[in-house]
């Protein structure tokens, strides 16, 4: 008892949505390492103006203080640190030479973030630019970095004050930057490459969902071609030309290719089943009626019972040569697969076949004009070849009932080697000869079926030469005969000497491996249907 599937289903992904999230995700990556080193280039570019600015400001406090010889005091560093206003209005008062430094000064003490200390040589503190909370740090020469202060990052600049006179160490010059503009500036920095970040994210999201919606319409197309045609095998539909030159019109163009090989197929299996219905029918018919026959009254009467017998085999023996010759059309789609690499010498094949015929057919008169220089090489496996000679010439000697005469030509031009076949017969009208390599097709059904054919030789003989890239063609006239012609490629780069010898070298069994043939390909040496080949006892039959 087969169990119930209790797997849920999975829940199905668009394609796009892939495309559009991994795309994102891709995007997201690059902006946020691009914006994470431009965001570390721009605070470390601030941090160094903010270095600059201290070491600035120490070199200003140090100019106006290393005139002294002696340790520094309150009144020294006020003197010198607290700028002097002077009076624009007062024009009998001129600036004198500190006036260069205190502007110097102003503007280093303005900012809210800076802290200017001076400390004695004891570390006792002598002047603060503005209230606030320093710590004293000693030192032997300039020195700036950072440090902890109440938890936050600071940057702080000493510098030992030396005396320009005897130098001598007259006190310290402390420069303490709470960094707060530096945190300001990265923290609006930051806030806007977020920003860009995430905008970037989101555009790229949104171009990439309408671009993956844009290149996977095809695909659409496709998977709706391939439901039509899973819904309706028959169906006609097939995925539309596209545009775009790339890769999905490859892929739409195979499809269309593989539809196209399947619906063939598929005729032909039903062509095969109704032909051969069609065919059997009457033999089993026939079969069916001797039999009954027989078992009504005509076992008792020794003349009817043996003129059954001999019709029933008949029947028989025509069916076998039916399903027979059907394998044969079969197999020789695989031609391609199997033999698409053997190479023949059509001088040779031709001639064996004429110089067969001459002997089994005494009365016939046979004419062979070769109009070649030298050998010409085909691509096709010689058995097929001498095959296709075999059904074209049984067919000329079968309806060629008065004038018993067959002409043969071989002949070359351009890239192309001709085979001509032309008998006097009975000849064919322009409407049958559209039709006579159809399956089973006969110009007289009547006349045929006493011949013995099934009306399968010429369509062998039309599917073996059109495997290997080649065309047969007829032209024909009522009470006059007809012409069939077989074009084949010859070979650019004929065969050396060697590579003949070899493929026509004995095999283990004693056999050439041109003269066996692989399980299911029919042998035209040995066969006795309805192909035009010969039988064991030398007799030509079909």
């Amino acid at each position: 008892m087969n169990q119930p599937n209790t797997q849920p289903k999975r829940r199905k992904t668009s394609l796009k949505w892939k495309w559009a999230f991994f795309t994102s995700i891709g995007v997201l990556a690059i902006v946020v390492i691009f914006s994470g080193l431009l965001f570390n280039r721009f605070t470390n570019v601030l941090f160094q103006q903010e270095r600059s600015h201290i070491a600035n400001t120490l070199s200003t406090v140090s100019s106006r203080l290393t005139n002294y010889a002696s340790p520094l005091t309150k009144r020294d560093v006020a003197q010198y640190l607290k700028p002097k206003i002077t009076n624009s209005n007062d024009q009998g008062t001129q600036a004198d030479g500190n006036d260069l430094y205190s502007n110097s000064l102003i503007v280093n003490f303005s900012r809210d973030n800076i802290l200017v200390n001076v400390y004695s040589v004891n570390g006792k503190e002598l002047f603060e630019s503005r209230k606030g909370t320093a710590t004293f740090y000693s030192a032997s020469k300039r020195k700036i970095f950072t440090t902890k202060h109440r938890g936050r990052q600071i940057l702080v600049g000493v510098e030992p004050l030396l005396s320009k006179k005897n130098g001598s160490l007259i006190g310290y010059a402390q420069v303490t930057d709470q960094l707060d503009d530096y945190r300001a500036t990265a923290n609006k920095l930051l806030v806007i490459l977020v920003i860009l970040v995430l905008i970037s994210v989101l555009l790229t999201m949104i171009f990439a969902y309408i671009l993956a919606q844009e290149l996977l319409r095809p695909i659409n197309d496709i998977q709706k071609t391939i439901n039509e045609v899973k819904s309706d095998p028959d169906s006609d539909a097939r995925v539309p030309a596209f545009r775009s030159n790339d890769e999905l019109t490859d892929l739409a163009e195979l499809l269309n290719g593989m539809l196209d090989q399947t619906q063939r197929y598929i005729d032909q299996q039903q062509q095969f089943v109704e032909d051969v219905s069609h065919e059997l029918r009457t033999p089993v018919a026939v079969i069916q009626g001797h039999i009954d026959m027989l078992l009504r009254w005509g076992k008792d009467d020794p003349e009817v019972l043996e003129e059954s017998l001999k019709a029933s085999l008949q029947e028989t023996n025509r069916m076998k040569s039916l399903v027979s010759e059907m394998l044969d059309l079969s197999r020789a789609e695989q031609i391609e697969i199997n033999y698409g690499e053997e190479i023949t010498d059509v001088n040779q094949v031709f001639e064996q076949v004429y110089n067969d015929f001459k002997m089994i057919h005494p009365d016939f008169t046979f004419t062979f004009d070769d109009d070649t220089d030298g050998d010409v090489y085909v691509k096709i496996y010689r058995n097929h070849l001498e095959q296709v000679l075999v059904i074209l010439l049984d067919n000329a000697i079968k309806y060629s009932t008065k004038r018993k005469e067959v002409h043969l030509s071989l002949s070359t031009s351009m890239a192309m080697v001709n085979i001509a076949v032309q008998d006097f017969g009975e000849g064919i009208s322009e409407e049958d000869k559209q039709k006579v390599f159809n399956r089973f097709y006969r110009v007289d059904k009547a006349r045929s079926r006493d011949k013995g054919g099934n009306g399968l030789g010429l369509s062998i003989a039309h599917r073996l030469i059109e495997a290997y890239h080649g065309n047969i063609s007829i032209e024909s006239s009522l009470g006059s005969g007809s012409i069939f012609q077989i074009n084949l490629p010859i070979m650019k780069h004929l065969p050396s000497e060697e590579e003949i010898e070899k493929k026509a070298a004995p095999t283990s069994n004693g056999q050439s491996k041109d003269s066996g043939l692989p399980e299911g390909i029919l042998d035209t040496s040995k066969h006795d249907e309805d192909t035009g080949s010969l039988n064991d006892d030398g007799h030509h039959r079909k």
